[in-house]
């Protein structure tokens, strides 16, 4: 490779949006040596994002290592294997010894020099860095608000990995955003650990308010998303703000409850304890139209099935658009990992298929209330299967962990953010058509 030659990179983020948010930021950092490689086998670099959240993130990290690895072994050149993300924060210099087909690791503290580690590797230096390069399509891309979490849960590993809230400044966030939009996105998610707690450590007031105030502005934007609002972060000065001040907002909130029994959530260390019917009575009295999703934990130590008998009731009685459920792991590290009455993982299995099966219910019946109705769907990609169809996602559908809607019509392109009339519906996704204009 001579030394002006494109830096072809191929990609692989595990984990959540904010990993893939850290390896856009490399390839930003690449400047105009970057290239995109379509695959493996003609890639200068595989760089592997690794997540090690739970026990079966940190066995898929290092099955997806081994299969690269194996996988560009003969290539000739071979392809520089670069290895970054929690796993890496996780279990350090014990990976050098266990991963010997790993040619860099790049650890979490250095992201700063994860570029000049690179050409360092590759005996070759970039042209100065850019803004991240988006690598989720035209339609949408994460906006990282925040890195690291000051909840101390007993059962999560997160600020061991990441270390306490940081908070990034407004005006940086701005000028990134406007980065992405001139890339073609037409939604931001927001995310971080806990997008309520933004700015704290900044010292702001209403920090999220003011963060998406200034987002707002941004030319082109058409749709803000707040993901992974805690429960204690959902007040009433908050949602009467989105509703009043913020039309960019769209009213579908992700808050990851964990559990619903008071007894349990006060095991778990959540950072509330009261009554989560509060917290869902509180957004439907000022949002009613609001859609929530939200994350469970079945099978937490001391977890009895009374508990579980009120989670499920819960879940019926709220009827969420969406939601995830997660068998308990008991991680290394944490205080919970320790704990007496650990629920066998039968137990826990069968729990999480009893209140998925529910949960397919209420959403089938959600998605039936919107046919024949015209709704905006954010067109993201054709559909490799017929010529004129393409999936996209309508406001409550929050991208890569919710359903999809089928959108069909003539002239599409992704990226566009076009009214169509929902035809069909099924469990968890929704089939739409855009009418000929006449």
């Amino acid at each position: 490779m001579a030394i002006h030659d494109p830096l072809r990179v191929f990609t692989i983020s595990l984990g959540c949006p904010k990993n893939r948010v850290d390896t856009e930021f490399l390839l930003g950092a690449l400047g105009g040596a970057y290239a995109p490689a379509q695959d493996i086998t003609s890639a200068d670099v595989v760089l592997i994002n690794t997540c090690a959240f739970i026990e079966p993130a940190v066995e898929e990290s290092v099955q997806q290592i081994l299969e690269v690895a194996d996988d560009i072994s003969d290539l000739v050149p071979r392809p520089l294997l670069a290895v970054t993300g929690c796993l890496v924060a996780r279990y350090g210099q014990d990976l050098k010894a266990g991963l010997p087909e790993v040619d860099l690791w790049l650890p979490l503290a250095e992201q700063d020099q994860w570029g000049e580690r690179l050409a360092q590797a590759l005996g070759r230096s970039f042209p100065g860095g850019r803004e991240r390069i988006l690598t989720t399509g035209p339609a949408s891309a994460y906006l990282k608000i925040s890195e690291g979490c000051d909840h101390a849960c007993r059962f999560c590993i997160i600020p061991q990995l990441r270390g306490p809230l940081q908070s990034r400044p407004v005006e940086e966030l701005v000028r990134e955003a406007g980065s992405l939009v001139d890339q073609g996105a037409r939604e931001l998610v927001l995310v971080a650990q806990d997008v309520s707690n933004y700015g704290q450590d900044l010292g702001m007031r209403q920090g999220l308010q003011r963060l998406v105030e200034a987002l707002s502005a941004v030319p082109g934007l058409d749709w803000i998303r707040l993901l992974y609002l805690y429960p204690v972060g959902v007040t009433t000065e908050l949602l009467r703000f989105l509703r009043d001040s913020a039309p960019l907002v769209v009213p579908s909130f992700d808050i990851p409850l964990q559990h619903a029994h008071p007894d349990i959530l006060t095991q778990m260390g959540r950072p509330f304890a009261r009554d989560p019917y509060r917290v869902i009575a509180t957004v439907r009295d000022v949002l009613p139209q609001a859609a929530l999703r939200t994350s469970l934990i079945v099978g937490y130590p001391g977890e009895k099935e009374a508990h579980f008998a009120y989670l499920r009731q819960f879940v019926q009685e709220v009827r969420f658009h969406n939601l995830g459920v997660f068998p308990y792991y008991a991680e290394e590290g944490t205080p919970a990992a320790t704990l007496p009455d650990q629920v066998p993982e039968a137990v826990k299995n069968d729990r999480r298929e009893q209140i998925m099966g529910d949960q397919a219910q209420i959403s089938e019946t959600i998605l039936e209330s919107c046919q024949g109705t015209t709704m905006d769907v954010l067109v993201e990609r054709p559909d490799p299967h017929w010529p004129t169809l393409f999936q996209g996602r309508v406001w409550f559908q929050a991208p890569e962990v919710d359903g999809v809607t089928y959108v069909s019509g003539h002239s599409l392109q992704a990226g566009q953010l076009v009214h169509a009339e929902i035809e069909e519906s099924k469990t968890y996704d929704l089939v739409a058509l855009v009418p000929e204009e006449k």
